[in-house]
């Protein structure tokens, strides 16, 4: 993990709890993570509270608002700032909990920043809260793993033009590092084709 330098982070989505455990270990491994969390995250009980302290920038879907928060983004990067990504954009539907086809954004503020991007993926955050749980299962104590990988190559769509094809090659490029981390840590092998809840 870089320490210091504007850097974008993606990883996996598993669980509500997802952005409280993994910007824990990003701090202890020098980085304080600015997240991007859909609006809906601050309206729930406990976490809203823990994701807004941890000064996240809320995402409104479907508005003018999701172009906004990349350009806080952008700027945030200008300074210096880790910006944590769930490319996915929800928590996985995979029934295997792999990662999903991820949206776009990631990808695009990484091609207009010129940001490095460190795939993450993560593993055990689902055992604590179940995606949909409202209440966390605290025994018997679990084990949340991480492990992080090396930078990804987006060199070669660097100064082309920003077409959604381009963007949504840079995303699947983005999304098969965190599947490749993520089959590294569970041990096992991921589905050729990751899923893809649109056409579901």
């Amino acid at each position: 993990m870089p320490r210091t330098g504007g850097v974008i982070i993606a990883a996996n989505h598993l669980s509500w709890a997802d952005p409280v455990l993994l910007s824990h270990f990003l701090y202890n491994h020098g980085r304080w993570p600015v997240i991007l969390a859909k609006s809906g995250l601050f309206k729930v009980p406990f976490l809203g509270h823990a994701v807004a302290a941890l000064r996240a920038i809320p995402v409104e879907r479907g508005s003018s608002e999701a172009a906004r928060s990349l350009r806080i983004s952008e700027e945030r990067l200008a300074d210096g700032c880790a910006i944590l990504f769930y490319p996915e954009g929800t928590c996985t539907r995979d029934p295997g909990l792999w990662p999903m086809t991820g949206k776009t954004g990631a990808a695009r503020l990484a091609l207009e920043s010129g940001a490095p991007v460190i795939p993450v993926a993560h593993w055990g955050a689902h055992e604590l809260l179940p995606y949909g749980a409202k209440k966390p299962r605290l025994f018997p104590r679990k084990t949340f793993r991480v492990t992080v990988g090396p930078p990804v190559d987006l060199s070669k769509y660097a100064g082309g033009p920003m077409h959604a094809d381009v963007l949504r090659e840079a995303t699947a490029d983005i999304m098969a590092a965190v599947t490749a981390q993520l089959a590294e840590l569970r041990g096992e092998q991921a589905p050729e084709t990751p899923y893809d809840p649109t056409r579901r």
